[in-house]
C-alpha cells in the first residue's frame, strides 16, 4: 500500500491549502484515513481524520480552520487547511486508518498502518 501526498507549499498567515492524499488500495482492513504533523523538534500531532462512511474527528488546534473530505472513488482525502498561522507550520502526513477504529481513538498514531511521505507547509508571519 502506497500514500501519496502532495498540496504542501509556502504561504503567507490567513492563506489556505489544499493537501490530497491517494492510497494506491483500499482493502478491507481499513476504514479510514487521516493527517497528522509534525514540526522541526516537536512530536508528532493529529490533525483530522475521516471514515470512509463520513464521521470526522479533528486535532483542538485545528477546529474551525481545517476540513477533512474524502472521494471514496478516488482513493483521495483532502484536508482543506484555512486561515493557517505560522504555528502550523509542519511537515503533513497522511496514513491509513486500522478498521475498527472508535471515534474517540482515530488522533492514536498507532492505529494507522501505512504512512504517505509528508508535504511540507510553510506559514509565514
Amino acid at each position: 500500500v502506497q500514500l501519496q501526498a502532495s498540496g504542501g507549499g509556502m504561504v503567507q498567515a490567513g492563506d489556505s491549502l489544499r493537501l490530497s492524499c491517494t492510497t494506491s488500495e483500499r482493502t478491507s482492513s481499513s476504514d479510514h484515513m487521516g493527517w497528522f504533523r509534525q514540526a522541526p523538534g516537536k512530536e508528532r500531532d493529529f490533525v483530522a481524520a475521516i471514515r470512509w462512511s463520513g464521521a470526522t474527528r479533528y486535532g483542538d488546534s485545528v477546529k474551525g480552520r481545517f476540513a477533512i473530505s474524502g472521494d471514496r472513488a478516488k482513493n483521495t482525502v483532502y484536508l482543506q487547511t484555512n486561515s493557517l498561522k505560522p504555528e502550523d507550520t509542519a511537515v503533513y502526513y497522511c496514513a491509513r486508518g486500522r478498521r475498527g477504529t472508535i471515534l474517540s481513538a482515530m488522533g492514536d498514531p498507532d492505529r494507522y498502518d501505512y504512512w504517505g511521505q509528508g508535504t511540507q507547509v510553510t506559514v509565514s508571519s
